[in-house]
């Protein structure tokens, strides 16, 4: 099935991240420059496919977790291409009155999303640049579903990878961390080339030069950042609060879940005092 057009203003000749992920997760939202760019992906890391089913589990899982802790409202940003198993669809399983806005800037995903969202009450799609969170914490369907003096479920699933260091990325998570009520969760994932082969990390690196986001790997001190000032909770029954790699958060059996591919990303989910 070969994917809508888009918005006439949207650059097809240059791979975005969403595209690259919705490829890797065998959707039909890519364009030719995407699939040859998740191609070489995998060229460079054959097991990259496992690490995005890997972070798409983590997400759900991190989410169900937190509307299981009587969280009512969500907001996904980065949260890329519709598919199976979107926010909603999962949190809803726990309360079908919880409310979710999902904010992306790829004029694609905006596009899908509004299709796939059509005559659904509680919900909404902005386009937003994570990178000004006074715009995106400003917008008008954003306000209308989220109720900022109770808490708020807030994912960041594979998106803080694309901020480079000069945009100060930690300081854009805690804008948005500052924003939220006591009680409110937190939930990042993010790649990283700790226990990588160095080749691999830089070619993995090299696919997104021409992309329309750069791609940034961190340490897992630096992932830990993000959750400064928060509580991390236990990745898993029985293990001690902290960050864990993807497959392993909420795995009923980390250890078969402990892949190579899953390596590939930290991930944590964090309780707001």
């Amino acid at each position: 099935m070969a994917p809508a057009q888009g918005p006439a203003e949207m650059d097809q000749s240059r791979p975005t991240p969403a595209r690259i992920y919705d490829y890797m997760l065998g959707g039909n939202n890519s364009f030719p420059a995407d699939q040859q760019a998740a191609e070489q992906i995998l060229a460079a890391v054959p097991e990259v496919k496992d690490a995005a089913w890997a972070n798409r589990g983590f997400h759900q899982r991190a989410a169900v977790w937190i509307a299981q802790h009587g969280v009512r409202q969500f907001i996904d940003i980065g949260s890329g291409l519709p598919t199976v198993g979107n926010t909603h669809d999962v949190v809803r399983r726990v309360a079908k009155d919880i409310r979710v806005v999902y904010v992306d800037n790829d004029p694609m995903v905006r596009l899908h999303s509004d299709s796939l969202l059509e005559g659904q009450t509680g919900i909404a799609a902005i386009l937003g640049d994570l990178r000004d969170p006074d715009t995106v914490l400003g917008n008008s369907d954003l306000r209308a579903l989220i109720d900022f003096s109770a808490p708020v479920g807030l994912l960041m699933t594979g998106v803080m990878m694309f901020v480079a260091d000069s945009s100060k990325p930690w300081r854009l998570v805690a804008q948005y961390l500052a924003e939220l009520a006591p009680d409110s969760y937190f939930s990042l994932s993010h790649l990283t080339g700790d226990h990588k082969p160095p080749r691999a990390a830089a070619g993995f690196q090299a696919v997104f030069d021409t992309a329309t986001e750069h791609l940034y790997l961190r340490s897992k001190a630096e992932v830990a950042r993000f959750f400064d000032g928060l509580e991390l909770v236990p990745p898993y029954a029985g293990a001690e609060p902290g960050l864990s790699y993807a497959g392993v958060w909420g795995a009923e059996d980390p250890v078969v879940a402990d892949t190579d591919g899953s390596r590939w990303l930290y991930c944590g989910v964090a309780r707001r005092p």
